[in-house]
């Protein structure tokens, strides 16, 4: 199933109970999809102009009932599924536009701007319970770790890091790497992060070890990793800027299969469907695709058995750090819009959701 957005996408969610997809566009434009399983069609079924600048990041928040976007403009909209009509609108919810957007939990939710700054927003009590200044450069993806509390971020600024919910600091932030980091994903159980950069490298991170990588997968170079999903505890599913999806396997490291090419363009995000039946991806060639994952699944199924489990030892030294220190290197300068809100503001976003 295939769809043309008319514009570049930015950002790719899929509900987590229907068959409804949402997509952000670079004109500040949101679409949503209604995908039919029986005859393989795409329907979209609401083009709201959500914000003045691109929508670079899209989430389906509250159980599906409303979708929550992110701006080049700073803001954040929540807007009602069943409707399409505006619920809360957040001018001003960053200083610099945000990039980020995640569900923490039923009530929360995490933004990142370009900055590197980090905003948890609690929708119990309609208003911005922390923030965190996580990187130097934007935050190109996060990871909620509920068991601990911990955020996973990465940034342009080439580090990852381990944000602490509880405290609201950063514990600890790797290395800076030669690269910016572009996606975050946590493997093996909890024993394994999984970092993809620009130049097509995935670092592997042990937990509690996040100085330095403990080990460097390389086959995916020289092309970008844009996009990552943990497919289980052992394969991830990679999009890249040369337009192709691959399925790889982690400790041993490997490429099991290319799973599509979406285009020659780079493919801008990755997303499961509630049911795991179809992985969405979209990217600059201006389409939305959804590809049908069970002959993919079938397939690769004996693939990643019988590892043996001391390929994923370590021996790092134990680094966790409640003070990390705060390089300069690896900055870069980002052309974002400005605002000053703060906290401001934010006291009435949530009111109505």
């Amino acid at each position: 199933m295939e769809a043309s957005l008319g514009e570049i996408p930015f950002g790719i969610d899929f509900h987590p109970s229907k068959e409804l997809v949402a997509v952000s566009l670079i004109t500040g434009d949101l679409h949503l999809y209604k995908y039919n399983t029986d005859n393989s069609s795409l329907q979209r079924c609401l083009d709201l102009h959500a914000h003045a600048e691109s929508c670079r990041t899209v989430r389906f928040i509250n159980g599906g009932q409303a979708v929550a976007t992110g701006s080049k403009d700073c803001s954040i909209l929540a807007t009602d599924v069943e409707t399409g009509s505006v619920i809360a609108r957040l001018e001003n919810a960053h200083e610099n536009a945000i990039n980020s957007l995640i569900n923490l939990t039923e009530s929360t939710v995490a933004t990142g701007d370009d900055e590197g700054c980090i905003k948890v927003w609690d929708t119990r009590q309609r208003s911005c319970s922390g923030s965190i200044n996580a990187h130097e450069d934007y935050i190109s993806d996060m990871n909620f770790v509920s068991d601990s509390m911990k955020l996973l971020t990465t940034s342009g600024d080439g580090t990852l890091s381990v944000c602490n919910l509880r405290t609201y600091k950063v514990q600890t932030r790797s290395e800076f790497s030669e690269d910016e980091l572009s996606s975050v994903v946590v493997m093996k159980n909890g024993r394994k992060v999984i970092c993809g950069s620009q130049g097509g490298t995935l670092l592997l991170y042990s937990w509690g070890f996040f100085k330095d990588c403990s080990d460097r997968f390389v086959d995916l170079s020289p092309n970008s990793v844009e996009a990552m999903l943990k497919l289980d505890e052992d394969r991830l599913i990679t999009g890249s800027e040369n337009g192709l999806i691959s399925l790889v396997g982690i400790l041993p490291n490997r490429i099991i299969q290319p799973i599509a090419e979406h285009s020659e363009y780079p493919v801008e995000g990755l997303a499961f469907s509630h049911d795991r039946r179809f992985l969405g991806s979209i990217s600059h060639d201006q389409m939305l695709k959804l590809w049908d994952l069970n002959e993919i699944l079938q397939g690769s199924e004996n693939a990643a058995k019988g590892q043996d489990a001391s390929s994923d030892s370590d021996s790092d030294g134990m680094d966790v750090d409640d003070n990390p220190s705060h390089s300069k290197k690896g900055t870069k300068t980002k052309n974002a819009n400005k605002g000053g809100a703060g906290f401001s503001g934010s006291n009435n976003f949530f009111a109505d959701l």
